[in-house]
């Protein structure tokens, strides 16, 4: 019977979710399939509990104890422990390293690796190690996100400074690049920061559709296979579910 009435409690919400203004209890009645009393009893208790509220004309909308519900397991997410496990799997399921960064400023931070000694190549930035955002596949998505006005900014604060002989080093290389990146969905890094190093991101979305974070794929250069693009898509399509992103509000 709790059940019974949890999963009637759970139609009313849904209900009420699926309507931008104040809704009357007859039109939850019939959306729900609930008998209007049955409506009504559960209604009053959620009103209660400040989960719904009651306005004047006697209509239903959501109440403002989701909202502060809402905040605390926003403010809990925590990207690194979303990403852990999925993580992992896509180093199984491809004997590489995979990285997870976040921005900060003109750089790109290791927060989080996934690697084993079979990836076949010495992780040479540790978790909490930089890198500029234009040298790496993580770092262009992040550009990729901003405007032309910002891009250019970037480029005059740090002068596109190089790394090895395929460094992208010109604004104009540059803006090519992030158009590719956009079209694509995808990131790489054709051993730009490190030779004998390629890599391949994709991007990491919070609830309210900002990027947050890079998911990149790092290998010997000779490894690197593109095959890996849709499982390293998809799993940063996972990761962004579990902070709250929905692709279909976000289109």
């Amino acid at each position: 019977m709790a059940i019974q009435v949890l999963e009637r409690a759970t139609a009313l919400l849904d209900a009420l979710a699926a309507q931008p203004d104040p809704v009357a209890l007859k039109d939850l009645s019939k959306a729900t399939g609930l008998h209007s009393s049955t409506a009504h009893r559960i209604l009053n208790d959620l009103v209660l509990g400040r989960y719904v509220d009651r306005v004047d004309s006697g209509l239903y909308q959501l109440g403002m104890r989701l909202l502060e519900l809402g905040s605390l397991v926003k403010g809990r997410l925590n990207v690194r422990e979303a990403a852990i496990d999925a993580m992992q799997a896509l180093h199984v399921l491809t004997g590489q390293t995979v990285n997870l960064s976040v921005q900060q400023s003109d750089e790109i931070v290791y927060i989080d690796r996934a690697w084993s000694e079979r990836s076949g190549m010495q992780v040479v930035r540790a978790i909490g190690g930089r890198a500029p955002l234009h040298l790496t596949s993580n770092g262009k998505l992040f550009l990729s996100a901003v405007d032309t006005r910002q891009v250019r900014a970037y480029a005059a604060r740090t002068h596109l400074a190089g790394s090895t002989v395929n460094s992208i080093t010109s604004l104009e290389a540059l803006e090519r690049e992030l158009s590719l990146v956009r079209q694509h969905g995808y990131a790489r890094d054709n051993e730009e920061l490190e030779l004998g190093v390629r890599c391949i991101a994709a991007g990491i979305y919070d609830d309210t559709g900002k990027l947050v974070a890079g998911l990149s794929i790092s290998a010997p250069s000779g490894r690197l296979e593109d095959a890996w693009i849709p499982q390293l898509v998809a799993t940063a399509g996972k990761i962004s579910e579990a902070l709250g992103y929905d692709a279909g509000l976000s289109a």
